[in-house]
């Protein structure tokens, strides 16, 4: 092991005594006692594996138990990695300084301890392809590319017009040319190292649906049993979801077939609107998706995507999408539970307690602790009250004072993690002296 602060978490001085390393408390760690033990923190960059670390605290008078004592104590608290020395070497220098960000970034959100190498492996493994180069598809493509996704490639046929200048996709000098061809170029423009040539005969680990899907590519995508995310943005309204994985969760038929529960003219409504955009662009041009709604949708989407392949957290879109209506920006999720009335087999597979019937209109309404909602009439499959909604008090909760102050100091009025008790047995009383570094 070689053993590493957490990239991305500094050491901070909370007062003589206490050493906190993180700033944010929902991240933070604080260390109280330490004595002359806090210098072991300045010897956690990677460079060295752990009896390397042994030997040099040594040399500053520091005993081997106190070194095991602090690591134990760092590991514990989840601050320390297990620096990817592997996967730093394997990288050049320009894509290992590139993707700094992600591998600490991952390392944090996931509480891995391999410095985030994990994830970045499996990005770097995967092969995503992109339907629809419109502003949110080519979003979705380069934000991808630069998160370390080493295969990403696009399925357009339209030409790049005005209405399609993004500042994360394509740019005034692409309009006229086809779109497809101008989204490889964008991802080029921000991971020059990424395949963006498609192969026909290879399927995608993961497929991402911009705009309104062509049925012949999601009948394509069910069939050949391929995970697919849907997205769009229109009337003001962003859309993140449902992320389908064929017989296992609900898929887009699913989710019109509970509409048209609600809804008897649903069908009748998505006949018309729904399907590919034809060669000219959308049915309805201008797109009432602004250049700010299709950047968040885009990046929701992308972080969705990545959460798929990471396969590190639970996938908040399977069964469900995120949505935001403007003005008010606040992303809700809306769940969308197989229909027995499809033949996607998902209902079958999640069992009968989890699946709709045909013909009503139950909606499970919250995975953070709603039961069933009914849903009647058109208001209510369109209004707030079908959505799960993570509202200011239980958002309040993710840091409160009794949250936040259990990982810092008795100040806080919380426990440290490193007593005053239990620090004073690092070095004993009697060792006790500077914080700092210095040879004896």
């Amino acid at each position: 092991m070689r053993p590493a602060l957490k990239a991305g978490l500094r050491p901070l001085w909370r007062d003589r005594r206490t050493l906190q390393i993180g700033v944010d408390p929902r991240r933070a760690a604080a260390l109280t006692g330490l004595g002359k033990a806090a210098a072991i923190v300045s010897l956690l960059d990677g460079s060295r594996d752990a009896a390397e670390v042994e030997r040099t605290a040594a040399e500053y008078g520091i005993a081997p138990e106190a070194v095991n004592r602090v690591l134990g104590l760092l590991a514990s608290a989840g601050v320390l990695d297990d620096f990817p020395a592997h996967l730093h070497q394997a990288l050049p220098d320009y894509l290992r300084a590139r993707l700094a960000p992600e591998l600490a970034c991952a390392a944090l959100a996931y509480g891995h301890g391999d410095g985030g190498a994990a994830v970045i492996a499996r990005r770097r493994a995967a092969f995503v392809r992109v339907y629809g180069a419109d502003r949110i598809g080519t979003c979705v493509a380069t934000l991808l590319a630069s998160s370390g996704v080493a295969w990403v490639t696009c399925r357009d046929s339209r030409i790049a017009g005005e209405a399609d200048i993004a500042p994360a996709g394509l740019g005034a000098a692409d309009v006229g040319a086809p779109r497809a061809a101008r989204v490889d170029r964008a991802v080029h423009r921000v991971a020059r190292e990424t395949r963006t040539a498609d192969d026909p005969g290879r399927l995608p680990d993961l497929a991402v649906l911009a705009g309104h899907p062509d049925p012949v590519h999601v009948a394509e995508l069910m069939r050949s049993r391929v995970p697919h995310l849907a997205v769009r943005a229109e009337e003001a309204i962003g859309v993140v979801g449902p992320l389908v994985e064929p017989g296992r969760s609900a898929c887009l038929r699913c989710a019109d077939l509970a509409r048209a529960a609600r809804d008897s003219a649903w069908p009748v409504i998505l006949a018309q609107a729904g399907g590919a955009p034809g060669p000219d662009g959308p049915a309805t041009s201008p797109q009432a998706c602004d250049t700010v709604l299709a950047a968040a949708t885009a990046a929701l989407a992308a972080a969705q995507a990545l959460t798929f392949i990471d396969r590190a957290a639970p996938h908040v879109t399977r069964n469900g999408t995120l949505e935001v209506v403007l003005p008010d920006w606040q992303w809700h999720r809306r769940t969308w539970s197989p229909h027995l009335a499809c033949i996607c087999g998902a209902a079958a597979a999640q069992g009968p307690s989890r699946a709709l019937s045909p013909g009503t209109a139950r909606e499970y309404a919250s995975d953070l602790g709603g039961g069933l909602k009914e849903a009647s009439g058109m208001a209510d499959s369109t209004g707030p009250e079908n959505f799960d909604t993570l509202g200011h008090e239980e958002a309040s909760d993710v840091l409160g004072a009794e949250a936040g102050s259990d990982v810092l100091g008795p100040e806080a009025g919380g426990t440290d993690i490193l007593g005053a008790e239990e620090g004073s047995d690092i070095l004993g009383p009697e060792e006790g002296g500077t914080d700092e570094l210095r040879p004896q």
